[in-house]
């Protein structure tokens, strides 16, 4: 039997360290000495042109089959780890990366690009559905017997063609609910050939950027206003400048046209968030004008507007006029629920067509099942009848969260929200910094969002908490508000006291 003395190869004594050994773990003998030999490789300790043991010592060495040793150096070899040469198998000449620092102090930050570091991060997690979180819907009172029926039959209907590609713009049965949804319930004006399904409405905000901007164009956004319209501008690279609103929505001063001339405009003028305010017919009619008049498009992000709880819905800005410059952007998250993923994007008319080549280039056509599903949720009437439940179950929510805080909010401030969607806005006077009352109402249980955490320029009046009631009971109200605002005075106590600095703070 061919033997080797380890100790005379500083080779095999490497690979001899410890034994290979069967375990539960399901790893085979033959991939643990391949990770072993890799390994090696990769930190140094086999340097490039290092020759390695035949095969039949090695096996003879490790107890092991000859074969197997055979099969790892033969897919070594395939990865280009080693190499044979008329002197033997050889690991073959690599260059390493540089070995990590072993320090924090010495490890370079990892550089993203630059517009990265122009959306600004939020302390919520993704999945956080603690109560006051703005923009989660009733989880429990979705109807999830009707909508595994609708999945089913989707299912059973669209067969094993269901898991191939769809229409990168989406199913043609999902389009044509969504169109006729529209016409009815929002003044809409289209056909399915403008829209188009996309993963939520932060894809169609993206799409958005993509279809109408270069990049140093500017876009204008409103302030406070939507944190995801304005990482979408960033990331597209755009100069993205801030317009103020006040309580009759976004606010243009006549000069901006002149001297920050956009090529792309955010609003949400139905229930800007998180301010609420409607923007009025004469502003909508202006904007219009003055977009087509200087070659811009209008961004209509109508995320929540379904829920007006006084009087009738406010119709879309899209329909008001003809060939109207405007994207329209709609998600069933807030009507629905949010792991759906799906959103639109109605085109106009004049962009529809030139962007179909586009949007089949770059898109694929998923969710096939879910957007089936969804088609016959809205043609049967289930998504209609859904809406109308939420409808009235959030204006008792609403309802409830003002009494609660006319009576136990014990501190200044101003309820603004307007009455639609599922969120409401208090102002509150800059002695009570809402970040820091925000932060620390995650320790007691509750998500609200800082008001000032909307505004690209803070202002004096951006001071405050959006608080969502959508996924909060009614019977909670109550004891949340009385929690929150000893916290808020809590929180003025610590300014007062340490200037700022941190605080123990008393139990609430």
């Amino acid at each position: 039997m061919l033997t080797l003395d380890a100790s005379a190869d500083p080779v095999l004594t490497l690979l001899l360290e410890t034994p290979l050994v069967k375990d539960r773990s399901g790893v085979s003998l033959q991939r643990q000495l391949h990770q072993r030999i890799r390994g090696a490789i990769l930190d140094g300790r086999l340097p490039s042109g290092c020759r390695l043991p035949g095969s039949r010592a090695l096996a003879t060495a490790l107890g092991i089959s000859r074969n197997s040793v055979t099969a790892v150096y033969e897919l070594l070899g395939t990865e280009g780890y080693i190499a044979p040469s008329r002197q033997g198998t050889r690991v073959s000449l690599l260059e390493r990366p540089a070995p990590r620092p072993r320090t924090a102090r010495q490890a370079a930050a990892p550089e993203l690009a630059r517009r990265a570091h122009q959306v600004r991060t939020s302390s919520l997690a993704a999945g956080d559905t603690l109560p006051l979180r703005p923009g989660v819907p009733a989880l429990a009172r979705f109807p999830l017997g009707a909508w595994k029926r609708c999945l089913d039959r989707a299912v059973r209907h669209a067969g094993v063609a269901g898991l191939s590609y769809g229409d990168p713009q989406g199913e043609l049965a999902l389009r044509e609910a969504i169109m006729r949804h529209l016409a009815v319930a929002r003044g809409v004006r289209c056909e399915p050939e403008q829209i188009v399904i996309t993963e939520g409405a932060q894809e169609a905000l993206t799409w958005c950027v993509r279809l109408v901007t270069n990049p140093g164009d500017k876009a204008w956004v409103e302030d406070p206003g939507y944190r995801g319209a304005k990482s979408a501008m960033a990331c597209g690279d755009l100069d993205v400048i801030p317009m103020r609103v006040d309580a009759s929505g976004l606010n243009v001063p006549e000069a901006a046209w002149r001297t920050h001339t956009p090529r792309l405009i955010y609003t949400s003028p139905s229930h800007q968030y998180p301010t609420g305010a409607v923007l009025t017919a004469a502003r909508r009619l202006d904007l219009i004008a003055k977009a087509q008049r200087h070659g811009a498009w209008i961004v209509e992000d109508d995320y929540d507007s379904e829920y007006r709880h006084a009087g009738e819905l406010v119709a879309a800005m899209q329909g008001l006029v003809a060939h109207a410059p405007v994207l329209y952007v709609g998600t069933f998250s807030k009507t629905l629920f949010p792991s759906l993923r799906l959103g639109f994007l109605v085109l106009p008319a004049s962009l529809a067509a030139p962007a179909a080549a586009l949007l089949r280039e770059a898109l694929r056509g998923g969710h096939r099942y879910e957007q089936l599903a969804l088609a016959e949720f809205i043609e049967s009437g289930q998504f209609s009848r859904h809406l109308g439940r939420m409808r009235r179950l959030y204006k008792r929510r609403q309802d409830a969260l003002r009494a609660a805080l006319t009576q136990y909010l014990d501190v200044p401030h101003v309820v603004a929200g307007g009455d639609s969607g599922m969120h409401l806005t208090i102002r509150l006077p800059a002695e009570y910094p809402d970040e820091r009352i925000a932060q620390a109402a995650r320790g007691f249980d509750m998500a609200p969002m800082p008001l000032s955490r909307f505004a690209m320029c803070p202002q004096p009046e951006d001071n405050g908490l959006v608080l969502g009631y959508g996924n909060t009971s009614e019977s909670l109200f109550p004891a949340l508000v009385q929690r929150l605002s000893a916290l808020i005075r809590s929180e003025r106590r610590a300014v007062d006291t340490t200037g700022g600095g941190s605080r123990k703070r008393r139990a609430l």
